[in-house]
């Protein structure tokens, strides 16, 4: 078994599914991208939500006490953002010990060539 450091440092450092690209399996690794993406922007979506309530309180002219604000998002949001996180570890680490662990597509040929 032979780890492929360069496909699994792209999908660690710089985006999940990158690696599964360079290791050949370009499906798998454009369906790790697509999941990620949809992880992040529903969790822009939250940070959103939460800035607004912000941008609301200052537009009113109060004080803002970021202590209630922050437990006020923390109420609203619910499980959604733990959700989130674990998804998005979850995907990233599959996505890293998957591209590690992969042989490359073209090693697969020539081993099966060279039977």
């Amino acid at each position: 078994m032979k780890l492929n450091m360069k496909a699994a440092l792209l999908s660690a450092l710089i985006l999940p599914g990158l690696g599964q690209i360079v290791n050949g399996k370009k499906l798998k690794g454009f369906v790790l991208i697509i999941i990620v993406n949809i992880f992040i922007l529903v969790a822009l979506l939250f940070v959103l939500k939460g800035m607004g309530q912000l941008m609301i309180t200052m537009k009113m002219g109060r004080t803002v006490d970021m202590v209630s604000l922050l437990e006020q998002v923390r109420r609203d949001g619910g499980s959604g953002p733990r959700w989130l996180l674990n998804g998005f570890l979850g995907i990233w680490v599959y996505a890293l010990f998957d591209a590690l662990l992969d042989r490359p597509r073209e090693v697969a040929e020539e081993g099966a060539e060279s039977r």
